[in-house]
């Protein structure tokens, strides 16, 4: 097996927190790989690692050679905004079988993980030629990806993260642009929250630990615990710059509590936390592609970001054109691609 640019991804892993030990333990579990049956038009296989943390993809050399090529950019992107919606790729290896040509496959982090609970799944690509599937029947136990039009009716609620989420959208989906990329797809899924879950989501204890938490993703220390941050509720905590004003009956949980304001406070760079469009993360594996609304756990990523709009795009975008009148098809420009994208967001978005 041959391993490309090995050790810039062994630092992204590290700057995403995931330990070298944890990764090998997941890749090379005794459990049997799941193969996912996807509805994608590629010709590519999936699998899945046994703890459904990891995805393992084929992909083809060209595609490889694109992402390689393009490695120090999506870098830089997720560096300067660690709470980007973009696929985490955490590998790109190649292995030649006996008598087989070589294959290229890339790992990446699971964007439906831990996924026990969720309830429905979308691959959207904001057009509606083909974008149908046909649910699985009652009490199936195949899992089925929907699309565009099997969404219509249902809306992405999280409240006063909606504007968080409609700007990352649009910085993610210009760096694409700016790649020349299109084709890409937003996955959505969600599940419902208990009621212990909706509560201890505002709870000051739990607040302080997502905001550390969002200090500490992609390895940055500088984010603001200021009340802009999406996610944080006002009347819970009033930060300072000397103290931190709390509802406490326990004397020395008010003291530590107001010792941890106080720090947060003073590391803060609000600056710095505007430029980086962060977020306040919830205390819940995946955080980087979880929103929790007031009643439903979001689970968000966008994934399949190879396609280039080369001649044979440009050729396929003029026939679509004749072929589908008047309507909204996939193989469009990659700034028309890309504006669709996030206008289909903050349509069904509240």
């Amino acid at each position: 097996m041959q391993t490309f640019a090995g050790p810039v991804f062994t630092h992204f892993r590290q700057s995403l927190g995931m330990a070298e030990t944890e990764y090998q333990r997941s890749l090379s579990s005794e459990g049997f790989y799941l193969q996912f049956i996807s509805n994608s038009k590629s010709k590519a296989n999936f699998f899945l690692t046994n703890d459904k943390r990891f995805f393992l993809k084929t992909q083809s050399k060209k595609e490889i050679l694109f992402l390689l090529r393009n490695l120090k950019k999506y870098i830089q992107h997720l560096e300067m905004y660690p709470h980007s919606l973009l696929v985490k790729f955490l590998g790109v290896h190649s292995v030649r079988l006996p008598e087989e040509r070589k294959k290229y496959f890339i790992i990446m982090q699971s964007v439906f993980y831990p996924d026990e609970r969720i309830e429905a799944r979308y691959d959207i690509k904001g057009c509606q030629v083909g974008r149908w599937t046909e649910p699985a029947s009652e009490g199936s136990q195949i899992i089925v990806v929907l699309k565009d039009l099997n969404f219509e009716g249902n809306y992405i609620c999280v409240a006063q993260q909606r504007p968080w989420l409609i700007q990352q959208m649009q910085i993610d989906t210009k760096f694409l642009q700016d790649l020349h990329v299109l084709d890409y797809s937003l996955l959505v899924a969600f599940q419902s929250l208990h009621a212990d879950e909706r509560t201890q989501s505002w709870s000051f204890v739990n607040l302080i630990l997502r905001t550390k938490k969002s200090m500490n993703a992609g390895g940055s220390s500088t984010t603001s615990a200021n009340t802009t941050v999406p996610g944080i509720v006002e009347e819970e905590v009033v930060s300072g710059t000397e103290q931190c004003s709390v509802k406490e009956t326990s004397a020395t949980n008010r003291v530590i509590k107001k010792k941890v304001c106080t720090q947060l406070s003073a590391e803060s760079d609000l600056s710095d936390m505007v430029a980086q469009n962060r977020r306040l993360l919830p205390t819940y594996k995946n955080p980087l592609h979880v929103l929790d609304g007031p009643e439903l756990r979001y689970f968000l990523g966008i994934i399949d970001i190879f396609t280039v709009y080369g001649f044979r795009k440009r050729l396929e975008h003029l026939w679509k054109r004749i072929r589908y009148r008047r309507q909204a098809f996939s193989t469009v420009s990659p700034s028309r691609y890309a504006q669709r994208l996030c206008q289909w967001v903050e349509t069904h978005s509240v």
